[in-house]
């Protein structure tokens, strides 16, 4: 009989050991500054609950990654002071992580994470950039009444880093718009990745070598990803994504990643699988680009 570990993918207690573990899972259950609908702060459980049910085995890759080693830490706890407490819990767990030479994956929670994640990366990666893969461009100077809301992640982000590539963005702000024309930003739009065949030649050469990645689970059509707050129609596929994070991970380094605002929808499962089972692929496109190397 099989015996069930409680965390990430059910992995035997000798493949989570943090100190000898490449990967480190970080549950951020954080929900303060969404807009419309909640539930994020359940995503993270969620899609550990659901990785429990991810085949080890990769068809596309043709092997198992795990082996490397994929610590599951204990949550982070949420501070109740505001979100810019919280930005600084957030920094401090991250950048414990990253001392540790760890390939940190976070799992929110909301976006608004996401700024102080990158922060304490780019502190040991120089001219870090971040691939952006979102709905939203999530670029308001601050938004009700916070500059940390999750609809201002990216401007933060910015704070930290020069270069943000969204992609899958399709709905935005005047003020957003502004913006981007002023910072010469140019995201790849959501419409581009359905009707153009060079998208993915412009998401490379716009990124630097060393990259961190942030996944709003709303870059995804709502179709295949439906869980989470801010849903909008027209977004990207399975094979989008995961053809972009594979040619990114061959092409690029990737040091860390976030997968954010998954908000399960009671009775079924839908996002919380997408997400556990992309978490894992991202893992191995990480892992199958070093064994190449």
């Amino acid at each position: 009989m099989d015996t069930y570990h409680a965390n990430f993918l059910g992995l035997e207690v000798r493949y989570t050991d943090y100190a000898a573990a490449r990967f480190a899972v970080l549950p951020v259950p954080y929900e303060a500054t969404v807009s419309y609908r909640t539930g994020t702060r359940y995503g993270p459980k969620a899609i550990v609950d659901a990785s429990q049910q991810v085949e080890l085995f990769d068809e596309e890759l043709g092997g198992e990654f795990f082996q490397c080693g994929i610590a599951t830490l204990d949550a982070l706890v949420p501070d109740q002071a505001g979100p810019a407490a919280m930005q600084e819990r957030v920094y401090r767990a991250a950048r414990s992580v990253v001392r540790d030479g760890k390939f940190l994956l976070t799992l929110g929670g909301e976006h608004g994470i996401t700024p102080a994640l990158v922060r304490a990366v780019a502190g040991r990666s120089r001219k870090l950039s971040v691939l952006q893969i979102d709905a939203h461009a999530d670029l308001r100077d601050g938004y009700e009444n916070t500059p940390f809301s999750h609809a201002s992640a990216m401007r933060r982000v910015l704070d930290s880093v020069d270069t943000v590539v969204g992609v899958g963005i399709r709905n935005y702000s005047k003020e957003e718009h502004r913006f981007m024309r002023h910072k010469g930003i140019e995201p790849v739009t959501a419409r581009e990745c359905h009707e153009s065949d060079d998208w993915l030649d412009r998401v490379l050469d716009r990124l630097g070598d060393t990259v961190y990645v942030t996944i709003d689970i709303d870059g995804f059509d709502p179709s295949v990803a439906p869980g989470t707050g801010t849903p909008e129609p027209g977004g990207l596929d399975w094979y989008q994504v995961t053809g972009l994070l594979r040619l990114v991970a061959a092409e690029k380094k990737i040091v860390a990643a976030d997968i954010v605002e998954v908000a399960p929808i009671p009775g079924q499962v839908v996002t919380e699988f997408l997400a556990a089972r992309l978490a894992y692929k991202l893992i191995s496109y990480v892992q199958a680009a070093d064994r190449s190397a």
